[in-house]
């Protein structure tokens, strides 16, 4: 017995004809008339009188219809329901997400996407671009955000979620002009952040870089905050990078401390990554959209996107 039979049986009993039953459902006459000799046969239940014209569903028949109707009933109401759970944002995602972009989305895209769908759970993690990758393999995440192309992160799946210029920030008596060429960069008087840093990396490959005059001999620093480096060039003086989204949270006065390279503008790209087929797909896919839509239409790329090179994190 199967649901088709089931189908077969009330197509019969609605056109009180083999052969148009057979047409409504799309197959032969001889087909339907076996699956339903076989459905008989199976329940030891004669259901339909062949003998006259037109057909005549018995009267065990019609309660052997009834039912089947409450059972196709309960399958369509099955199947809406999937369809309804499908549509439902809802689930739990374990998120990596390189620090020097989560203090930007977390506390702003992150918190609205989270106050739109009350029904998602984020676990996020701060983590280096090589501990997201390992942690994506071993299946401590489920998606990490980080800066892309990425040599490691080819065996995943990815999609972009926006494109940020790169800004100098300096002291006011190192860069006078608001277009800055990368070798006019005083690169001895640098900050920046720890080893495997990808803005690290990033700000190496525009600058030819030297060991940070500025910094007391007796002092090893390491940080991984950009805060942190912006600190350190407000009360010791010298230079960094930031990305564009952190001039956002910089006060006024902090901001004329901003700088932009000079064409072609650097920027970097931002992609979450993950394995694929997933069953947080649609998780995914909607964080995404909001992401795509909250943060790249409010940066600079986006106006002029032939004005920028992609400074590759690694």
């Amino acid at each position: 017995m199967n649901i088709q039979q089931l189908e077969y049986l009330i197509a019969v009993d609605k056109y009180k004809h083999f052969g148009k039953a057979a047409q409504a459902c799309f197959i032969t006459q001889p087909t339907l008339s076996a699956m339903i000799q076989k459905f008989e046969e199976e329940l030891d239940v004669k259901i339909f009188d062949r003998t006259s014209h037109p057909i005549r569903t018995t009267d065990m028949g019609e309660q052997i219809i009834n039912q089947a109707k409450q059972v196709i009933d309960s399958v369509n109401e099955l199947k809406n329901k999937a369809i309804q759970l499908n549509n439902v944002l809802a689930g739990n995602l374990n998120l990596g997400v390189i620090p020097t972009v989560s203090s930007f989305i977390v506390p702003n895209e992150v918190f609205d996407f989270l106050r739109n769908n009350e029904r998602i759970t984020f676990n996020i993690k701060e983590m280096t671009t090589e501990n997201i990758i390992k942690s994506l393999k071993s299946g401590e995440l489920d998606a990490g955000i980080i800066a892309t192309p990425y040599e490691a992160a080819r065996e995943f799946y990815g999609d972009v979620l926006f494109n940020e210029e790169l800004m100098l920030y300096s002291s006011n008596d190192l860069v006078s002009d608001r277009f800055v060429a990368p070798e006019e960069v005083e690169a001895d008087k640098v900050w920046l952040l720890e080893e495997g840093n990808c803005l690290r990396v990033q700000f190496e490959n525009i600058c030819h870089l030297k060991e940070n005059a500025l910094k007391p001999k007796n002092l090893e620093l390491s940080p991984s905050n950009i805060g942190t480096v912006v600190q350190m060039v407000d009360k010791v003086g010298g230079i960094s990078i930031l990305p564009e989204l952190a001039v956002e949270q910089l006060s006024d006065k902090q901001r004329k401390k901003v700088s932009r390279f000079r064409k072609p503008f650097p920027y970097r790209e931002m992609s979450i990554i993950y394995y694929k087929p997933t069953y947080k797909q649609k998780i995914i896919d909607e964080f995404v959209k909001f992401i795509r839509e909250s943060v790249g239409n409010k940066l600079n790329y986006n106006k002029m996107p032939q004005d920028y090179v992609n400074i590759e994190p690694q």
